[in-house]
């Protein structure tokens, strides 16, 4: 499997000294996602939503329930770092998460709409942030600690980085 498949756009980069120049495209990037991810699906079937953007990888219908589910997590551990004191947050499986039988059959509009609400609370949230409170951690149990500015850049990075995906698919495909 090439890199290209997996990363559509790229892999995942954050740079601190750059980062308080870039938050506004962040922000907007978490902004625009519900309807970019919409678009991207648009006119697909659902046999084409059961589709793997890639071998050995999900289907569009789970990237886009991961999508959902990984945002969720997201918006919720942001709002712990902003309300604790370095908050240590919960890990979880996204591979089994995407296994589940909702993620794996429901149909996605949910996920859509969930999204819609879930990016309008987020993106209001990160746009009444004070600069210094980008500077808040949290803690990964894995990936260790990490700011809320980090976590900016890794989601709206994580939106588009999906979104390619399903749009990559659809040119590989003609669809």
């Amino acid at each position: 499997m090439t890199d290209t498949l997996k990363y559509p756009i790229g892999r995942f980069a954050f740079d601190p000294d750059t980062a308080a120049a870039q938050r506004e495209g962040w922000i907007s990037d978490i902004t625009h996602l519900p309807h970019q991810l919409e678009a991207a699906l648009d006119g697909l079937s659902e046999e084409q939503l059961d589709t793997p953007y890639r071998p050995d990888g999900w289907t569009v219908r789970q990237v886009v329930h991961h999508v959902a589910d990984s945002h969720l997590n997201a918006y919720i551990r942001v709002r712990w770092a902003l309300t604790e004191e370095q908050p240590t947050i919960k890990a979880y499986d996204e591979k089994l998460w995407a296994e589940l039988h909702d993620a794996s059959t429901d149909p996605v509009a949910a996920s859509l709409q969930l999204l819609g609400g879930l990016h309008a609370r987020w993106t209001s949230l990160l746009k009444n942030l004070a600069p210094d409170e980008f500077h808040r951690t949290l803690v990964h149990p894995v990936n260790g600690p990490g700011t809320i500015e980090r976590y900016t850049c890794l989601y709206a990075w994580h939106g588009r980085h999906h979104v390619a995906h399903v749009t990559a698919l659809r040119e590989r495909m003609g669809w």
